[in-house]
């Protein structure tokens, strides 16, 4: 599995890495209903196949909690990310998870975040897309480093996107930007380069288009792009679209990892096999960007 160093954390990440909000169980943003034993079977399945960076949050059901349970004692196997200022609301039948921007509430996260999961520290303690007056006003890059201080974080992070990305960028507080990204959502590749010049790792979410409609959780309005590029045919004989996509992202210059999220081990498989197969040939990736290119001048 291809590594990368995660900009200057210094950790040396593979570069397909995996989210595991797709086993955050049914209460949340209508998520599947995940048995203990699939999750227990597909996070052993994704260690075993060498992926060593595993992104989860405060916020995504389930999914710290399984991790803790079922490969807690594998902790050193793996670089482990989680977020931060969120809440879990018990709505009946469903959980409502609105964010709250205080220190309070971000130490109460940090320490759940670490009983949940049976761990002393995370790697990576990322804050949740909060707006730039959000973090200002709750001097949230303060309270990351006063929990890094502690150790219970190695390093501080963000996930965010448009338009409040360029103001942390220009920062320098982070160590580590979450950005979505794929060949359907274009929109953040040249922030991408950005966030990676100031020394950040940089973490994609979104790099295979959340999947195709009706099988993942993508839109057909983001796969109407596909379409309209004739991106099928830029395919390989036997290829998948998704494979497509991941490779896509992969060749992306400046970033790290993708966190790809599945509960579904023959679609682990794939995952790899498609990222085995490394950056998409140069005159694919150029060909592909000149279609894309051309619809949005249109």
């Amino acid at each position: 599995m291809e590594k990368a160093t995660l900009g200057r954390t210094g950790l040396r990440v593979t570069k397909l890495g995996f989210g595991a909000m797709e086993i955050r169980g049914p209460r949340v943003w209508k998520g599947r209903p995940v048995e203990d034993s699939e999750a227990e079977r597909i996070l052993h399945a994704v260690l075993d196949a060498g992926i060593n960076f595993i992104d989860t949050s405060y916020d995504y059901g389930r999914s710290e909690e399984l991790i803790g349970r079922f490969i807690s004692g594998r902790r050193n196997e793996f670089f482990l990310a989680t977020k931060c200022g969120c809440t879990l609301v018990d709505c009946g039948d469903h959980d409502e998870t609105p964010h709250v921007w205080t220190r309070d509430n971000l130490l109460h996260n940090i320490d759940t975040s670490l009983k949940r999961m049976k761990t002393d520290y995370v790697d990576v303690l990322q804050l949740h897309g909060p707006t730039v007056e959000q973090a200002e006003e709750g001097r949230l890059t303060d309270v990351l480093k006063e929990i890094q201080a502690t150790g219970k974080v190695r390093w501080i992070g963000i996930s965010s996107y448009l338009p409040h990305l360029p103001s942390y960028i220009r920062s320098r507080d982070f160590d580590t930007f979450q950005i979505p990204y794929s060949a359907l959502e274009r929109e953040h590749e040249q922030w991408i380069t950005e966030a990676c010049g100031t020394g950040a790792g940089i973490i994609v979410r979104g790099g295979v288009g959340q999947g195709e409609p009706g099988i993942g959780r993508g839109s057909a309005e983001r796969w109407a792009v596909w379409e309209a590029a004739k991106l099928d045919e830029l395919l390989e004989e036997g290829e998948q679209r998704t494979g497509f996509l991941l490779r896509f992202t992969l060749t992306h210059p400046h970033m790290t990892t993708t966190i790809v999220g599945t509960k579904n081990p023959d679609h682990l498989t794939e995952n790899i096999r498609h990222a085995e197969k490394g950056p998409l040939p140069a005159d694919v990736y150029e060909e592909a960007k000149r279609r894309l290119d051309a619809l949005a001048l249109r």
